[in-house]
């Protein structure tokens, strides 16, 4: 599919050069489509509303790798998270290592721990924005239950070294638990090569889904260890008089989901397969660095590190010195129909891969 053809999925691109998918992702017309394919059946049909459970764990398992059983539908990112961090069996002493500064729904279920007795343990962040892995293995030990990290953090753009972090925390018997929000469907990761205990992800942003869909994919080694918190119909057996949890990750589930979401994503996520992940990567590496050269030629301070290939993301980040200048820039650019936004006080942009060098030069020229 060419690029011409991907843009006229999105309308957003009629009016607009939309530059903020780490927000969210615009609506494209495929997933539109099938909405409102749902909610007429729903007004008029009921009794056929398609089955949508199974076809999303199929769509996430060709995605992400690993078995179809292991992915669990959750509503967000944090959700995910936080059934995971309820669900282990924490002992006083034990630890929890994760990065400084990671977005709250990456964080606040670990400081909920605290009054468990549980430690956590924050890796420095280095002053050029990027976490080493080395920063990491020094905090873990033979207490540390779990080793979180975003797949790529929110703020800057950098992207972590999964594979090198999971071998980390598997060497001390530590779960490895992504965030995968901001990296999921801007490159390839398989959970399995990768050694991800626990991914948890939404499907609202590079997924392009809406908000109100997520996935919790959680394999055998992590199911042995966190127990489910939220039962209900969806978790077990359907027999009243017993609890019997579903014997892989529909256990972690619950009641009703917004099933005219979960539909509509299906296209999104078959739109993804369509494309190519790997594809969808190079397509973005050679927007962001078309922004990346942009922003030297004007001697403007980038604050992502972007100087390996491997740690750079969707998301470039940067600074015309102040908090004033970067806000007076996000009002300029808006006002140029230009959509970016602001995060820890500098500009963060980040495009997809139906944006085009046009309008990356059209941003480039309003600095």
């Amino acid at each position: 599919m060419n690029n011409s053809a991907l843009r006229n999925l999105f309308p957003v691109t009629e009016s607009t050069v939309f530059l903020n998918n780490a927000a969210e992702s615009p609506l494209n017309n495929r997933v539109l489509e099938r909405l409102e394919n749902y909610l007429q059946l729903a007004s008029s049909e009921p009794q056929n509303k398609p089955e949508v459970r199974v076809p999303v764990r199929i769509l996430l398992a060709d995605l992400f790798g690993g078995i179809k059983e292991n992915y669990s539908l959750v509503t967000s990112t944090g959700s995910g998270i936080c059934i995971a961090a309820s669900g282990v069996n924490w002992v006083k002493g034990d630890n929890v290592v994760v990065p400084h500064d990671e977005h709250w729904n990456n964080t606040f279920p670990w400081l909920a721990l605290r009054e468990k007795g549980v430690e956590v343990r924050f890796v420095s962040v280095g002053d050029d924005q990027r976490v080493s892995p080395d920063s990491f293995a020094g905090l873990i030990d033979n207490r540390t239950r779990i080793v979180a990290t975003a797949a790529v953090r929110f703020n800057s753009g950098f992207r972590a070294d999964l594979k090198k972090l999971s071998n980390a925390a598997h060497e001390k018997g530590a779960l490895f638990l992504v965030d995968g929000i901001q990296g999921a469907g801007v490159y390839p990761i398989d959970v399995e090569e990768e050694g991800i205990d626990i991914l948890a992800c939404a499907g609202f942003k590079w997924l392009l889904g809406m908000p109100g869909t997520g996935f919790l994919y959680m394999n055998q080694t992590a199911q042995k260890i966190v127990s489910p918190v939220l039962p209900g119909m969806f978790a077990a057996e359907l027999n009243t008089r017993k609890l019997q949890y579903h014997e892989d990750a529909r256990r972690y589930e619950t009641g009703t989901i917004a099933y005219s979401l979960f539909y509509s994503w299906t296209a999104g996520l078959e739109l993804l397969k369509e494309i190519g992940v790997d594809n969808i990567h190079h397509r973005i590496l050679k927007l962001t660095g078309r922004i990346i050269d942009g922003l030297r030629e004007k001697n403007i301070e980038i604050v992502t590190p972007v100087a390996s290939e491997s740690e750079r993301s969707a998301i470039l980040s940067f600074t015309l010195g102040n908090l004033e200048a970067n806000k007076a820039l996000l009002t300029k650019l808006e006002a140029e129909g230009i959509i970016v936004s602001l995060r820890d006080g500098r500009i963060r942009v980040s495009p997809n891969f139906y944006n085009t060098e046009e309008e990356i030069d059209r941003f480039l020229f309003l600095l």
